[in-house]
């Protein structure tokens, strides 16, 4: 029987890849957009504890890996560190909320709560734009990565749409829920139907991944909970498409406004 390698063995482009830690550090200087940084799991160099301390605060997830690991994704001497590009840039969601109240318009947004799935993350991110949604927010650690999949299945809609990628979701809840915005949280876990809460007040929809949901510690920090009416066999939707049917239903109320 054919055995199956351990990693992943796809490798991205080089150009969405910088090795080598003092070229990372570079990098960080230079406020390059990093979707993720690997780093060989005993690395105990001076150097090594240098780029650490830069990564913090920055929001890019840090994995500590096996050398083989690192080794899959190159042939070239990556002194133990990779980092991947993103693609797109970010934006505070302080400075996202901010503009719109500024301006007067009446913010509606979009949270995925561990939402991993790349295909699902750039379906969401194309619905947003085409109902124009002001904003997607995702985690830095637990969501889908940011890379040239993710922009190919959003059909160039990353491009197009605001991205807040925040270290800490609970932060970014209270934030919102401090400027007035109505949270509204996706969940089975209720009775109300997600018609019967009124989005055309600023609002940020909360979504969680299919299997886990919203975090509970998330999910107390939501003003309202609703849920989709389910009548068939199957007792779900598919993420992408249960936040395009709360997207347009927002879209929906405040046409009607």
């Amino acid at each position: 029987m054919e055995r199956k390698p351990k990693y992943d063995t796809r490798r991205p482009k080089e150009k969405e890849m910088i090795f080598g830690i003092r070229a990372v550090i570079e990098a960080i200087d230079a406020g390059k957009a990093l979707d993720k940084v690997l780093i060989r799991r005993d690395m105990s160099s001076a150097i090594g504890r240098e780029l650490l301390l830069r990564l913090e605060g920055t929001g890019t997830p840090v994995q500590k890996v096996p050398i083989e690991k690192l080794n899959q994704f190159t042939d070239k001497n990556h002194q133990g560190v990779i980092a991947f590009l993103s693609p797109i840039e970010f934006t505070p969601v302080e400075n996202i909320v901010q503009t719109l109240f500024d301006e007067g318009q009446t913010p509606l947004l979009v949270l995925l709560d561990g939402v991993t799935d790349v295909r699902n993350f750039g379906a969401i991110a194309r619905t947003c734009v085409c109902a124009g949604v002001h904003a997607l927010i995702i985690g830095a650690r637990g969501s889908a990565a940011i890379n040239g999949d993710a922009v190919k299945a959003s059909a160039g809609a990353l491009h197009k749409l605001p991205i807040c990628k925040e270290e800490n979701l609970q932060n970014a809840l209270q934030y919102l829920r401090d400027s007035g915005l109505r949270l509204v949280a996706a969940t089975e876990h209720t009775e109300r139907n997600y018609t019967d809460v009124d989005m055309t007040v600023p609002t940020c929809i909360v979504m969680g991944s299919e299997e886990k949901g919203i975090y509970e510690e998330n999910l107390k920090l939501c003003t309202d909970q609703v849920r989709l009416p389910m009548t068939g066999v199957i007792e779900s939707l598919n993420v992408s498409v249960a936040a395009g049917v709360f997207i347009y239903e927002a879209v929906r109320q405040r046409m009607q406004q």
